[in-house]
């Protein structure tokens, strides 16, 4: 084992430096690379790999809960899992800005949907409309309600 040499701070970088007695008085102090370093440099790695295998698409819901054949078509394409982010954005920002009797009837319209979604199945082509046309529905309300006038 190789020794290195460390300077002060290092055993107090989780403490106030006030508190600190090593980072006041520049003492320093020699580390030996062990069993818990080489662990810590593992388990960094892994970590390391791991985030960067999984893929980077953002579905509205966790994934890593996705039982559905349509979730996990969603989950497995950006395309879908980009349009399902915005298709919750959109009824989110909407069902904010509409009377409460209002938003139990989009609440409905948006369970109706996602029967017509969990219907699709994996075929990422009738994902696809179907997300399209939900979109381009909030897309209509949204403009209908900024029509009315200020809120």
């Amino acid at each position: 084992m190789r020794a290195e040499r460390v300077s002060g701070a290092l055993p107090c970088h989780f403490v106030r430096r006030s508190f600190c007695p090593s980072f006041t008085r520049g003492i320093s102090m020699t580390i030996k690379p062990g069993r818990h370093t080489r662990r810590a440099s593992r388990v960094a790695m892994l970590l390391a790999l791991a985030t960067t295998s999984l893929p980077a698409f953002a579905a509205s819901f966790d994934c890593t809960r996705a039982r559905q054949p349509d979730e996990k078509a969603i989950c497995a394409s950006r395309s879908l899992s980009e349009m399902d982010v915005e298709m919750s954005v959109r009824f989110q920002m909407i069902t904010g800005l509409v009377a409460m009797g209002t938003r139990g009837d989009m609440g409905e319209a948006q369970q109706a949907w996602l029967k017509q979604r969990h219907a699709c199945g994996a075929n990422r082509a009738c994902l696809q409309t179907v997300y399209q046309e939900r979109i381009k529905t909030l897309k209509d309300e949204y403009a209908q309600l900024a029509s009315r006038g200020p809120f």
